[in-house]
């Protein structure tokens, strides 16, 4: 099997308002345009958590557009790589894809001082997986 030249990340948590969309704008930040991007939730909120969006824009980055999105099957499908991040047996499971899961705090509920470390350890995680992927971090 052949190495796609652009790698492709999928995250999955519940409801695609934290820790899902964290990650995704981490690795869209670091890895640029040289890993494809996605997130969902199994089931997903009508927002992005707000404690989310501010802990985001304290390290320079923006997800205020962003909106959770349903988990689809052709989103599984069309991923090299899948993230889940608590969603259980909600996750789709086909053969031939790289699963981890990351095993992460919810911040849903909290206030941004219990998002930061949440949002720090994600972003280690990202550094983490772009070195695994072999892709060269953007900063």
């Amino acid at each position: 099997m052949s190495t796609p030249a652009v790698p492709s990340v999928l995250f999955v948590c519940v409801h695609n308002a934290g820790r899902s969309q964290m990650a995704a704008a981490f690795l869209t930040r670091l890895g640029g345009d040289r890993v494809e991007v996605r997130s969902a939730g199994s089931a997903p909120a009508g927002t992005v958590n707000s404690a989310v969006v501010e802990a985001l824009a304290e390290v320079g980055i923006n997800i205020s557009a962003e909106t959770p999105k349903v988990l689809t099957t052709e989103a599984v499908q069309a991923s090299d790589v899948v993230i889940t991040m608590g969603c259980g047996d909600a996750c789709p499971y086909f053969p031939g894809k790289q699963y981890l899961d990351w095993k992460l705090d919810d911040p849903a509920g909290q206030g941004v001082d219990a998002v930061r470390p949440i949002r720090d350890e994600i972003e280690q995680r990202v550094r983490g997986l772009l070195a695994d992927l072999g892709v060269e971090t953007a900063e």
